[in-house]
């Protein structure tokens, strides 16, 4: 299964780039990074309209969505390494994960997941999302091949 993280806004070198390289460095197949970006200064919902077209523009057609959401779900995350050993064993290709920007997901991008996920009810910084999402992923690689790292 491939892996690609879609988001807005480009990462600039610092602590956030550093512990996002960190654990992708870890996954035996790491996500394929896709950085989008509007520079035209449009109003709120014509921003966040792009933006969603910019992220769909950046993954494969067929694949699998995740959009990182405040208002999705919440998983444990035995629960999310669960979920995506099923993909997985389901024989899913493409595995898309989404990260907007500031005013969050467009409606597309939205009716397009498969998933939403949420990091929990706090706002967190997109940048340190990346971050957050590479070391569940490599946390679900660990609980799928039955290391003890997830414990630690």
């Amino acid at each position: 299964m491939r892996l690609w993280l879609a988001a807005v806004g480009r990462a600039k070198a610092g602590p956030e780039r550093d512990l996002y390289d960190q654990y992708v460095r870890r996954l035996t197949a790491p996500p394929t990074l896709r950085e989008v970006e509007e520079k035209r200064p449009l109003p709120g919902a014509e921003r966040k309209a792009r933006e969603g077209e910019l992220l769909l523009a950046a993954i494969p057609a067929g694949a699998v969505v995740v959009a990182l959401d405040e208002r999705g779900r919440s998983l444990g995350s035995e629960a999310f390494a669960g979920m995506l050993g099923r993909w997985r064993d389901d024989g899913v290709g493409d595995l898309a994960f989404l990260i907007g920007g500031a005013d969050g997901h467009a409606q597309a991008v939205r009716e397009r997941a498969g998933l939403l996920l949420s990091f929990g009810a706090l706002t967190w910084p997109h940048m340190l999302v990346r971050a957050m999402l590479a070391e569940q992923l490599w946390r679900a690689q660990a609980i799928l091949a039955g290391h003890p790292y997830h414990r630690v």
